[in-house]
Parts: C-alpha cells; structure tokens; sequence
C-alpha cells in the first residue's frame, strides 16, 4: 500500500503547535530569532515516508502563516560546490538545489534575504556560483574559515572571528537559516549574525527547527533509528541527552553532534551577549513539536521500519557507484538486524526477483543480454511486475503494466502504437547512434502521451500515472538515467539491487 493510504500524522494539530512555539521563542529573544533550520524546507519526503499522512511541505506552510515576520538565509558549504555534491532525492547538485530553492521560495511569497557561501577559500567553482547569483540580483556574502573554530572561543566571537565575516542585513523579527544539506554552516552563520546585531545594540537569540530526532520519542524508536539510517553517511547517533537529564531529570533525544557542540556552543553565546545562558540542554535550544502530532504510534514505527530497508538499499547503490564507504552500508545493515530486519522484508521484493526467473527462463539461450525484474505495489495493495525486453526497459514494463492494472485493462493489450515505438527506435539507432533501441521510462512515457492524443485507451491509462505517487517499487538492478528520473517524477519509493545493468563503464 502506498504511504499516503495511512495516517500517522496530523498536520494540522502539527502547524498549530510548531508555530506558537516559534512565536512564543522570538519573544522569548526580543523579538530577533536567528532560527538554524535543520532538515528540507521544500518536498520533506523522509518525513513523509517514516509519519504517513506528513505533508512534506507542511514546514513551508508554516512559513508561510509567519510569512509577515519571517525572512531568509541559504547557506551553502563551498566544498560542496566544489565537488558537485549531489541531493539524492531529486538527483541535482547542491548549488543547483540552491537555485532551486530560491524560486520556490519566492513562489510561496517568502523573502529570501542572501546566500552565505561557507568556508569559502576562492573556490572556482563557488566563485562561478557567487557570480551566477549576483548576475540575477540575489546578494551573496562569503564566510570564511575562522582559524580554531569551534574551539577558540575567545577567537571566534571577536572582531577576528565572527567579526570579520560581512553583516547581513535583516529587518524582521524572524530570520530563518536553512541550506540545501547538512554540514553547510548554518548555525555558523546564526552565530555570526548575533554577534552583530549585538554589536548594534539590538538582541538577538537563536535556536533550532529540527524535525528528528523527535525528542519525546524513546531512543531506539523506529522513527529516531531511521534518522540515524538517512545520516549514516555521516556517523551521526542518537543519544540521551545527558544536560537536559541532568537540568530536568527528563529522558530527551539528541543527537551526537549537538550534544557535543553543546559546552562550546553556550560558551560562544555567553561570550557573545556578556549573560549567563537560560538554555540548559541541547533539547532547550530546539523547537521541535512534531512528537505531539503522531497520532498513530505503530503506523510510524512500522513505516520507519521500512525506511531502515530502503536506505540499506540505497546505500549499497551508493557504494557501488563509489558514493559512499563500505563502513556506511555496515552501519545500515545493523540497524537492519536490531529490528530482526532484512532486505527481503520489503513487499516489492521478492515480486521482483520472480519476474527476473520468468525472463531468464523465458530468453532465447543464445541471448547473453542482461535481464532485470521490477514490481510494484498497488495502493489496494496488490503488487505487479515487469521485466526488460528488446523494445522496453524493466521500468517501462512494470509501469505499462500497472496503468493498466488501475484502468481496468487486460494485460495482453499494447498501449503504444506500433509507429511510434518504431520511430523512436530508428531516432536512437540511426540518428542517436544508440546501440539499443529498447525505451527508458522517460522515453515510454513521452510515447505514450503521444499516443493518447489519438487512442482513448491509452488517454486512460495514463490517467492513471498520479496514482503511482507513494506506491513502493523494486528494481534488481540500478536504474538507468532516464528510468530513475521518471521514477522520481512519478513519486514511487523506489529501491533497487547494487548490480549494473551492463558491464560497460560509460553510459550516455
């Protein structure tokens, strides 16, 4: 079943709490927050994925009832220009997302206010960054490393630290700091804004927005466990927090990296503003009401669970293809089996092995090619499979046959007009010079619009594609280009085997 079929989670109740206590926290500041936003402004789908029924742009929506109040900093880690990290979910470059980010931003009435480029060392690449920003009139300031941070406080929250950072200019009482990823220098540049503004006279405070851990929930709950599965790349840990335990004598979830910047982090405030901090803990910095909207606990823990499975999956991809280290996949596999987990403990794929010993048995034994299964889970729960052939990818196959599934259609029925499976054939043969002919998804899907304009059949089936959105999917071999782009627009969860398609190392 799909994850938008269960609701785990009330949206409303969520908005309605999460903003007062925003509210509540810039009072509580002067009425200037510097509010560090950890996680995804925009399109959530971790969220959505471990609490069904999550919105995954619900954060936005709550922007946008502060929108009056609120303004907004990027932040953006020069290194990660410089090596073109990329945002897995929607397969483009951080500084791409940037770009990205900001037109939505503005499509939502939001006033971004600049980009931070951190830890900037003259980079070529930030530097083309930098310029493609100003040539379209968005200010960018560049951040560069202060020698002995975090340490050094002394340093750090001088006119040598933070005081030689340039001072954004903001004018309202919310100044929200978010970046396409994690480890992009946002609380940094929180940091270096307070200590400006107090400076000028004015009273600023900071916090955090964060999403997971969920504080209120038990340590080695699901919901937090998979959080430690989507940063397992970047050793990150849930933990106790042993200052909020110690101030309260009240179990509280956090996670390694705030707890430990914790100390240093209170230092360089108190140092900053000439007070004693109120803030006890690491949870006390945080404002995090996403707990208190859980309305079904065993839906979340057991949504989580196969969240667990798909980054196991993911991450093994990743390795594959050199993206991430052996000791991440480890980490996975034994969060895996602290649930009694496998990978096979995931609808879709044993479905999809099936359909690769179909084909394999049904090839001709001379045909060496390699062959791929896939299968997909209806929203009523029933799971259907395709697999390769000479004229269309496994993808291809899998989502033909499940339109038609949904539109009431008989299986042995062609959807795509002969002609323009043809013609496209002879595009990639004699004009492409590809050496297979056989459609991707992308390529399927543009056929199959096609052929709606002309077959009232296939104008019904593909009705069917929103339908797709949420559904889970397994493929037994790493998808192509074009297959997982399509994948991503047509919003499956989609997971996959570690092994290539081909033995070639290049790919077009």
């Amino acid at each position: 079943m799909t994850t938008e079929s269960i609701k785990a989670f009330d949206n409303e109740r969520y908005l309605t709490e999460q903003t007062a206590a925003i509210r509540e926290r810039i009072d509580r500041a002067g009425n200037k927050l510097y509010l560090e936003f950890g996680g995804k402004l925009l399109f959530d789908y971790h969220a959505a994925r471990v609490l069904p029924g999550f919105d995954p742009n619900v954060k936005m929506r709550l922007l946008g009832q502060l929108k009056d109040q609120a303004e907004i900093i990027l932040c953006i880690f020069a290194g990660d220009i410089e090596r073109n990290k990329m945002r897995a979910d929607f397969g483009i470059t951080y500084d791409s997302d940037t770009f990205k980010l900001i037109d939505d931003l503005r499509e939502w009435g939001l006033t971004v206010r600049a980009v931070v480029i951190t830890r900037f060392a003259d980079q070529p690449a930030a530097v083309t960054f930098q310029r493609k920003l100003e040539r379209r009139d968005v200010r960018v300031y560049t951040h560069r490393a202060i020698p002995g941070y975090p340490t050094d406080v002394e340093r750090i929250a001088s006119d040598t630290g933070y005081g030689s950072n340039p001072y954004i200019e903001t004018s309202r009482p919310l100044v929200v700091v978010n970046a396409p990823g994690p480890n992009s220098g946002k609380m940094a540049t929180c940091l270096s804004q307070v200590f400006h503004e107090h400076r000028r006279g004015v009273k600023a405070g900071y916090a955090k927005f964060e999403t997971f851990p969920i504080w209120n929930l038990p340590l080695r709950h699901p919901v937090n466990v998979a959080y430690e599965a989507a940063t397992a790349d970047l050793r990150d840990q849930n933990m106790i927090d042993p200052y909020h335990l110690e101030a309260y004598n009240v179990r509280a979830v956090n996670y390694n990296r705030d707890i430990e910047s914790f100390p240093l982090l209170r230092r360089i405030l108190e140092k900053i503003t000439g007070e004693r901090s109120q803030v006890q803990s690491p949870t006390d910095m945080g404002v995090n009401r996403v707990g208190f909207a859980i309305v079904d606990d065993q839906a979340a823990a057991e949504a989580a669970k196969q969240e667990l499975i798909r980054r196991y999956y993911r991450y093994s991809c990743e390795y594959a293809m050199g993206q991430v280290e052996e000791e991440t996949v480890h980490r996975v596999q034994a969060l895996l089996e602290e649930f009694q987990l496998s990978p096979r403990s995931r609808s879709v794929v044993q479905p999809a092995y099936d359909a690769l010993d179909v084909a394999e048995r049904r090839a001709d034994k001379g045909n060496r090619g390699v062959f791929c299964g896939a299968a997909l889970e209806l929203p009523g729960g029933e799971v259907v499979t395709g697999c390769n052939s000479p004229l269309l990818h496994a993808a291809s196959s899998l989502v033909l046959n499940a339109i038609k599934r949904l539109a009431g259609l008989p299986q042995h029925l062609d959807l795509l007009s002969p002609n323009i499976i043809e013609s496209i054939a002879e595009l990639r043969k004699e004009v492409l010079r590809r050496e297979s002919v056989s459609l991707n998804l992308g390529e399927t899907l543009i056929a199959l619009s096609i052929s709606s304009t002309t077959n009232p059949t296939a104008r019904l089936a593909m009705d069917q594609l929103s339908k797709l959105r949420g559904c889970e999917l397994h493929l037994t071999h790493l998808p192509t280009g074009g297959d997982a782009k399509a994948l991503r627009r047509l919003g499956v969860n989609l997971t996959s085997d570690p092994r290539f398609a081909s033995a070639k190392l290049f790919a077009s």
